[in-house]
């Protein structure tokens, strides 16, 4: 990719993160400029998606499930933005869901799974001679890792605790990072019926090894059909990944994949992929209402947001190889200056785990020594805003990353950490300082 053709298409992202801001979003003076490297949290919206949005709001603002012009016309308007998610990943225009976000798509695929075992099972001790396979699958058994998002992780327990589902959470590697193939592939029993593991970690920024998990089950899937066990069906949230390196669900692999608007420069709005809704692969709706989303996901559709996603995934669509290039070049720029800030021996950075490939734009790293646990350091800090971790564990305090213990970090090591994530705009300049500005806070602390 040419440099000028780069610098062009991320110019058009907007003004950039190092505006001068104050706490009331008015222009102040250079004092008050904050530097934004919190971008794995959530993303602004792209200048683009908001034009989109709000010509949606003046244009289309009748009910798509109307037959005149106003409601027809938001129907178009939805029918490209399914298009535009569907190309972003690789499937096809049906097998996209609008969700309210990326919490209502994991909680649907999970309760999917549940009811489609429990259904499934019902049909076969209806059978004559199945009574003994009817015992042996009293419970659904779903399989996850013990480092994915709360919103795979709460609906599991919550199962579990009902006495619906029974669940293995699976440890990551303290060597990659990873989820292990060959660990969950261990984890599975008659009665597993589905495996949902994140596509990249939010803190860490690893990529788990999803085609190769996939390639297994579909094997497994094979043998356990034949012998009237039921199939194991695959999904995973790939909130982190879309916007910053491919995602292909045919590479992939997967039944189910998580889409997050709010994490790739679009609205606070997500969608499920589903590889052939209903027909190929089992979805179960969990409201019921007007039958919208092929009677999936039922409510009168919020238009705007979804041109706003649409018009996202388009962006990714023609210029993600860029995004790509450019963070992973600001985020290596970033760890070259820590290291030349605090010496190779003062930083250790917790997202290099050997054997893994991570994000384009994720650095979590922690300033070595007693008194810099990362929530004191990023106090002192004056113009950086960033976080030590998930932004919906931020009220854990000093407490350490229970994702980075389970990865090996050392306690001491971890409860300094901090995780710095760039966007598609953060420039060398912004890079340059904010590590001024974690020195001048080390500093203090010390």
């Amino acid at each position: 990719m040419e440099e000028n053709q780069m610098q062009k298409v991320l110019m058009n992202q907007g003004k950039g993160n190092s505006e001068k801001i104050c706490c009331d979003g008015e222009e102040n003076n250079s004092s008050d400029r904050k530097i934004y490297l919190d971008y794995n949290a959530t993303t602004p919206l792209a200048p683009d998606v908001i034009q989109t949005v709000i010509e949606a709001m003046h244009d289309t603002w009748g009910n798509p499930s109307s037959s005149y012009t106003e409601g027809q016309r938001a129907k178009r308007i939805i029918d490209k933005a399914r298009k535009s998610l569907a190309r972003m990943v690789g499937g096809q225009f049906q097998d996209i869901i609008f969700t309210s976000g990326g919490t209502e798509a994991n909680n649907l695929v999970i309760h999917t799974a549940v009811k489609h075992f429990k259904e499934s099972n019902q049909q076969r001790s209806d059978r004559p001679g199945e009574d003994q396979l009817k015992t042996l699958w009293t419970r659904p058994h779903l399989i996850t890792s013990c480092i994915e998002h709360d919103s795979v992780r709460l609906p599991v327990e919550h199962l579990v605790k009902e006495h619906e589902a029974e669940a293995t959470f699976v440890p990551v590697s303290k060597v990659t990072g990873q989820v292990e193939v060959d660990d969950i592939v261990a984890a599975i029993r008659p009665a597993t019926c589905l495996v949902s593991i994140m596509l990249a970690n939010n803190e860490t920024g690893v990529i788990m090894p999803i085609s190769e998990l996939s390639q297994q089950i579909q094997a497994l899937n094979q043998k356990r059909i034949a012998s009237g066990l039921p199939q194991i069906l695959v999904h995973t949230d790939a909130a982190q990944m879309i916007g910053k390196g491919r995602v292909d669900v045919q590479d992939l692999g997967v039944d189910y994949l998580t889409i997050v608007g709010h994490k790739f420069y679009a609205p606070r709005i997500g969608a499920l992929y589903v590889r052939g809704p209903g027909v190929t692969t089992p979805l179960y709706p969990l409201l019921f209402g007007g039958g919208q989303e092929q009677n999936f996901r039922p409510g009168t559709e919020n238009t705007p947001m979804i041109a706003g996603l649409g018009k996202a995934a388009e962006l990714v669509n023609r210029h993600c190889e860029i995004y790509e290039a450019h963070m992973q070049k600001i985020r290596d720029h970033l760890e070259e200056s820590l290291e030349a800030a605090f010496g190779e021996q003062g930083v250790h950075f917790n997202c290099r785990l050997k054997g893994s490939r991570r994000l384009c734009n994720t650095c979590n790293f922690s300033v070595l020594g007693s008194g810099l646990k990362g929530h004191l350091v990023l106090s002192h800090c004056r113009i950086l805003l960033a976080s030590v971790g998930a932004a919906c564990h931020s009220e854990k305090g000093d407490q350490p990353s229970s994702i980075l213990l389970s990865c090996g970090i050392p306690y001491n090591v971890a409860q300094n950490a901090l995780r710095l994530s760039v966007g598609r705009d953060t420039s060398k300049e912004d890079v340059d300082l904010i590590v001024e500005d974690l020195k001048q806070a080390v500093a203090q602390l010390q």
